[in-house]
């Protein structure tokens, strides 16, 4: 991973804002998060949290958390059902509002996370990366990011790592408020929440390097 060049803002500014604000919105919306809570734990029962571990900064695996959406159901097999048969009503209400997201909070009080940065991926994607898209790990992924506004999951991946770049190329405090203030308004209009074909996003399995300019 390169060494990139950090401007004032990043260097002093971004983690501190980061943290001070989390703070307050865990503080600000515990209510909430109660209620989500209780109401996952009774419609989907334990746990109420959902965890897994996915790639930050430089590529460094830490463990992310989110309010469960889905069910475990499984087939005759053992093997998970389909997402779009696991996600309940409460599930999907949960992701369109991005109530979901909010333990993510505490991800970016601990340091894994940014407010604002790439979406934090699968590791498996890792392997699928090109050169150019690898350096979305060069700053730490956000709760939201560029993409998240610009089409969210009906964009191709090919658009969202050119996003995730720019925003990498382009991190300023002017830019992160313009991000949150517009993802404020994608959570209010709830747009973008699921791909043309999926209830969420397809499977990334790699990108040519011809498809991707830099």
């Amino acid at each position: 991973m390169m060494n990139r060049k950090k401007g004032f803002y990043e260097k002093f500014i971004k983690r501190s804002q980061d943290f001070t604000l989390s703070l307050l919105a865990l503080i600000f919306l515990s209510p909430v998060l109660l209620i989500v809570a209780i109401l996952v734990r009774v419609k989907l029962g334990s746990p109420i949290i959902f965890k897994q571990e996915r790639p930050g900064l430089n590529g460094k695996i830490f463990k992310m958390y989110k309010f469960r959406t889905m069910t475990d159901d499984r087939d005759e097999a053992g093997e998970l059902m389909p997402d779009r048969i696991r996600l309940t009503i409460l599930g999907k209400f949960l992701r369109t509002t991005s109530l979901d997201e909010l333990p993510e909070l505490w991800n970016i009080i601990r340091g894994d996370m940014a407010i604002i940065g790439p979406r934090p991926l699968l590791i498996e994607y890792l392997q699928f990366y090109n050169e150019n898209q690898k350096r979305r790990h060069e700053v730490k992924p956000g709760l939201s990011g560029l993409a998240q506004v610009n089409g969210r999951n009906a964009i191709s991946w090919e658009d969202k790592f050119l996003l995730d770049i720019k925003y990498v190329d382009n991190v300023s405090f002017i830019g992160d408020w313009r991000i949150i203030l517009l993802t404020i308004k994608k959570v209010f209009v709830r747009e973008g929440i699921s791909s043309d074909t999926s209830v969420t996003m397809e499977p990334f399995s790699g990108t040519s390097s011809e498809s991707v300019k830099v």
